[in-house]
């Protein structure tokens, strides 16, 4: 389904009925990357899964594209479905935009899953890597592409999986350069939303890989500490539904009955 929007289109799915349950995607992703777990979980529940904007088949807004833009996009797909409170999981950058629109609009949120994501902006450290990967894209965007997939997995999971991270490339080939640029910047200015975990009334889990190439696992835990955010820890890498599949699917289901 097709979204006008601010001159370019969104690209979302909607699926089941039951409770709202919103599922956005990380970077150089697309909504196909749920559809293996959409039978399942619209089973009992209205699944609305969204190409964030420069990802998929949602058109470009500009040469940024901030955690703001990302989440007012979502936010114009609910309202066009007429939908008021929802549960949100997202995947890594997907987590980011789940933040920004849990912080903007409170009461609209009954559930908060962050997965391979943080609640914390970008250190210094990060920012630096975020300009060298725009740097990389701008020379060559394919070979970036590529060599940021296989990077997401635990190196030991890299040959066991190598069919479905073949797969994840060719998804990933589809985003514009612009797109991934303007995620890239959006990713590197985004703010601190650590204290949504400390104060926020609805449900919250964090699904947490413990060799995750990406996100450090440490600091990871210590941003729960002291909240009432349910941790699920996975043995893999930065691609939970794809190295950990079943149990994804299992922890997630378990998530969105209790609410």
């Amino acid at each position: 389904m097709i979204l006008a929007h601010k001159g370019i289109d969104i690209h979302y799915t909607d699926t089941g009925k039951g409770k709202v349950v919103v599922l956005l995607h990380g970077f150089l992703e697309n909504l196909t990357m749920w559809h293996v777990f959409i039978p399942e979980l619209s089973k009992r529940n209205r699944i609305i899964c969204i190409d964030l904007l420069g990802h998929g088949k949602t058109g470009c807004l500009g040469y940024v594209h901030t955690m703001e833009q990302m989440a007012e996009a979502v936010s114009a797909v609910l309202k066009h479905l007429k939908i008021r409170r929802s549960i949100f999981i997202g995947h890594s950058m997907g987590g980011y935009v789940a933040l920004v629109f849990a912080e903007a609009h409170p009461d609209s949120l009954k559930g908060l899953c962050l997965m391979n994501s943080t609640s914390k902006a970008d250190s210094p450290e990060r920012k630096a890597n975020r300009d060298r990967a725009i740097l990389a894209v701008k020379q060559n965007h394919k070979t970036f592409i590529r060599m940021a997939i296989s990077n997401l997995f635990r190196p030991k999971n890299r040959k066991i999986f190598s069919k479905e991270i073949r797969l994840v490339k060719q998804e990933a080939l589809k985003t514009p350069v612009q797109g991934i640029i303007a995620a890239l910047e959006g990713m590197k200015i985004r703010n601190d939303r650590e204290v949504l975990l400390h104060f926020s009334p609805y449900r919250k889990m964090m699904i947490i890989s413990k060799k995750d190439p990406v996100l450090n696992y440490n600091e990871l835990i210590e941003q729960t500490k002291n909240t009432n955010v349910n941790v699920v820890e996975f043995p893999d890498g930065h691609m939970s539904h794809i190295e950990n599949e079943s149990l994804f699917l299992q922890k997630i289901m378990h998530f969105i009955e209790n609410i």
